[in-house]
């Protein structure tokens, strides 16, 4: 088979390392693609919201499937347009991706089906959120209704701090168009934990759960990230949440979104808080999570290219799914400045040495002629390790990155090792 790839970071890596493990697949193309990518596929100079540009790619290139792996182009419809051009594609179509597009969509459905979340409130007009915070009090969480690249929430901690995020994001200021709808809801306690599922329309497989950082720094501190790391699986998904979660969220969700005339196909992510009252959904996502993906893949120890045709033909049911035991972890390895301001094109050392007892995904990079590596990006790589334990793994990752160095490269110190409510902290 010919299987493109749509999108260029390390969670794209990811995929291509394990489609490239497939035997079905003989050819890989990814548009567009980084320079790690560079070495497993052939990468295509196409945008990967160019809807269009990708179908006329694909077509011309007679390609026998294409995986759509960001949420931009899943919302976009890149899935639906494929699909009609006769190329069978992974990933939701446009009218199930907009459980990820649209947060006001997802909360409405979540309510309308009595499947557990945060109390919530939506708004179009800027004084009557400035007024319910007000009210409400804090602290409060801030969500801007549209994709605004994983950073479009605010767990505000002071009235006041939730009064500047929603004049940021209504204003257009922050995240233009995605911002001037909100939805504003209670701040939950408890650990927090992420399921990506399989899912065919009907059937859903859940993965192992992970647990990322988001924040830029160590402890927790600091801005919001797109994540600085994530580990697999996550010690607070015990059996028993597991089946609360099955019961409660999972097959719901699923039958929801049927009832709805929106079938799900594709991976869809669920952010998890285990409240004292039982789990209930933060937030979904129409696709896998990054660098949760980088994780969880690391264990799969099937053919994903069966996997995901399974989930695009209606068999998931009969599918071949099987985990590694054991744990991993992916860190990663930032820019100096983000998610703010950074540079780019700073040169990349000890990518060889750290891939001997890891595996290094490539998130913003790109390839020279010459073969060397350069930063292209934010979040640079994912440098991620399994062992039979989660110390194992961390330790595992740390000691790869260990090898690597750029110009004010960052990264957490704690990934996998602290996190929020760990029994050990």
């Amino acid at each position: 088979m010919n299987v493109l790839v749509v999108g260029g970071g390390g969670r794209e890596h990811a995929i291509c390392w394990k489609l490239a493990q497939s035997p079905a697949v003989e050819k890989l193309f990814c548009a567009p693609g980084n320079g790690g990518i560079a070495a497993l596929a052939e990468c295509v100079p196409i945008s990967a919201t160019d809807v269009e540009g990708i179908t006329a790619w694909a077509v011309e290139h007679r390609m026998d499937f294409v995986v759509v792996a960001p949420d931009d182009p899943l919302a976009l419809g890149l899935v639906d347009r494929l699909e009609a051009a006769g190329i069978p594609a992974f990933g939701p179509r446009k009218n199930a991706a907009i459980i990820e597009a649209s947060k006001i969509f997802s909360k409405n459905l979540m309510k309308k089906y009595h499947i557990p979340t945060a109390a919530y409130e939506t708004f179009t007009d800027m004084e009557a959120a400035l007024a319910y915070v007000e009210a409400q009090g804090a602290p409060i969480v801030v969500k801007a209704d549209g994709l605004a690249l994983g950073k479009g929430v605010v767990v505000a901690q002071t009235v006041e701090e939730a009064k500047e995020a929603v004049r940021a994001m209504m204003s257009g200021e922050k995240f233009g168009a995605a911002g001037t709808k909100l939805v504003i809801e209670e701040c939950m306690t408890g650990p927090e934990v992420t399921v990506l599922a399989f899912c065919d329309g009907e059937t859903l497989v859940p993965m192992p759960s992970s647990q990322d950082h988001k924040r830029a720094f160590d402890g927790d501190q600091g801005p919001n990230t797109g994540g600085m790391g994530a580990f697999s699986p996550s010690p607070y998904y015990t059996q028993e949440v597991a089946r609360r979660c099955r019961e409660e969220i999972f097959l719901p969700t699923v039958a929801a979104l049927w009832a709805e005339g929106r079938p799900f196909q594709g991976v869809l992510y669920f952010g998890l808080m285990l409240t004292p009252s039982g789990p209930k959904v933060v937030e979904y996502n129409a696709r896998f999570g990054d660098p949760e993906c980088q994780a969880v893949l690391s264990l799969l120890d099937s053919d994903l290219m069966d996997i995901f045709q399974a989930c695009r033909n209606g068999t998931l049911g009969t599918a071949d799914i099987r985990w590694k035991k054991g744990a991993s972890c992916c860190l990663v390895l930032a820019s100096g400045g983000y998610p703010g301001a950074y540079a780019k094109g700073l040169p990349i050392s000890g990518l060889e040495e750290a891939g001997q007892s890891a595996v290094v995904f490539h998130a913003g990079t790109r390839r020279d002629e010459d073969g060397s590596v350069r930063t292209n990006g934010g979040r640079v790589l994912g440098v991620t390790a399994v062992g039979d334990s989660l110390e194992e793994a961390v330790s595992g990752a740390y000691a790869a990155a260990g090898h690597i160095s750029f110009e004010h490269m960052h990264f957490r110190r704690d990934i996998g090792r602290t996190c929020r409510h760990c029994p050990a902290d």
